[in-house]
């Protein structure tokens, strides 16, 4: 009952407590260029370059942090590190993944990404919790799954796969409540086998079907958690036809933030993670009339003004997407009508790299838009190179999750960033 007399218009004092605060982590690869990207001054007072421009008509809703590094180093090449630390923020396991030198072999990351890290944060409570809790979009990303290919992580060793697919997306949505009872009635069936099964085999078989049983509990729990108003819920129109190629990223891309909006709008969940191609990502980006491969341009010296060009166009197309995403969450109002989705969602733009061609972890992009999690926006912020784990614990803290280090703790000893909210 607890969720249904908290969201009674009639407790006043529920209402701020039932507050759907959500986070969007968006990702894209090889870096950026500094110098068309960081604004040069501090403050509210500040000019977007080239790579921001299209966040200026969402000025007084944008933060841009520069100065935050990932210092998380150990196993791994940067792009590894980069893309498997970047929402963890500690190190890889040992493993035999190579990177882009034979020397630096590495495996999955040792720990749970921030994203779902909340995600189990919010689940735990009633009040907060959702059919799914999160959901992991993808545009293009790699089907091989190793190292340079995910972000997400559910635990050690535990990579999510981002759902690529917008017609797959679309049936994890929509497709399992048009079935509900008999697709129930299958998880039963499969219980009762696992524990026939369970009883016969070793240890480390025993262990890992344990972890497919949990996974049953989960879908278990996400159909619980659906309720008939989901049913009523119209779901979006998607344009038939659309392939897994190069040239359909933008299709992709539109069509994915849609669903992501409307699951919000729905209430699915409360975390999402959107992942553009992977680290070190070869998309050509044709309708930008650029040829050369994303990747091998991010390593071009910086006197080649051309490849200069091209990349702070890549990343303005980028900030594009994060653009309109902002505009679907700032025209869709709340369910309970106080205000937009987008008052109450903050989307993190980042990358696995801060400048390509030096396949540096110094000064990674962050940029945050929305009020999701109550920072002081309208700001462009600079720090002295401090680690990415106490920006992860603003995170975590805006949330109520009041954690005392996320990641290596190595990295927490200062606390969360300061000037943040004021």
């Amino acid at each position: 009952m607890l969720p249904f007399l908290l969201n009674l218009p009639s407790l006043g004092f529920a209402a701020e407590g039932t507050r759907r605060r959500r986070l969007v982590v968006l990702f894209s690869p090889n870096g950026i260029v500094p110098s068309t990207f960081w604004p040069d001054e501090e403050g509210e007072q500040f000019t977007f370059k080239d790579s921001l421009k299209p966040l200026e008509p969402l000025r007084d809703r944008t933060l841009i942090l520069n100065g935050i590094c990932d210092k998380v180093r150990g196993d791994g090449d940067q792009h590894m590190r980069g893309i498997g630390c970047l929402l963890t923020g500690i190190e890889l396991f040992p493993g035999n993944v190579l990177g882009g030198c034979s020397e630096h072999p590495a495996g999955w990351s040792s720990g749970i990404s921030i994203d779902q890290e909340l995600k189990n944060y919010l689940q735990s409570r009633p009040e907060t919790r959702t059919r799914f809790g999160s959901l992991e979009f993808g545009v293009l990303v790699r089907e091989r799954a190793d190292t340079w290919t995910r972000m997400v992580y559910a635990g050690p060793n535990k990579p999510v796969t981002p759902i690529n697919d917008p017609y797959q997306m679309f049936d994890k949505l929509y497709g399992q409540l048009k079935h509900r009872d008999s697709v129930a009635s299958v998880l039963d069936g499969l219980q009762e086998d696992f524990r026939k099964v369970r009883s016969l085999v070793g240890k480390e078989d025993g262990r890992i079907l344990d972890e497919h049983a949990a996974l049953v509990r989960q879908m278990e729990q996400e159909l619980r958690n659906t309720t008939p108003t989901d049913l009523e819920h119209a779901p979006p129109e998607l344009q038939p036809g659309i392939k897994q190629e190069n040239d359909s990223m933008p299709v992709i891309s539109r069509t994915q933030i849609d669903l992501m909006v409307h699951s919000f709008a729905a209430d699915f969940m409360r975390v999402a993670t959107l992942q553009y191609a992977y680290s070190a990502s070869d998309t050509v980006m044709s309708w930008l009339n650029i040829e050369g491969r994303h990747h091998d341009i991010s390593h071009e010296p910086d006197d080649n003004e051309q490849a200069q060009k091209d990349l702070t166009q890549i990343n303005r197309w980028f900030c594009e997407q994060v653009a309109y995403l902002a505009q679907r969450l700032a025209e869709t109002p709340e369910p309970d009508g106080n205000g937009t989705l987008l008052d109450n969602t903050t989307i993190i733009w980042t990358n696995e790299l801060g400048k390509g061609n030096s396949h540096t972890h110094q000064n990674i992009p962050f940029v945050l838009v929305g009020g999701g999690l109550d920072f002081r926006m309208g700001r462009s912020l600079k720090f002295p190179e401090v680690p990415h784990n106490r920006l992860l614990m603003n995170i975590a803290q805006a949330f109520g999750h009041d954690v005392p280090h996320f990641g290596n703790p190595d990295y927490c000893g200062d606390g969360v960033l300061t000037g943040l909210t004021g």
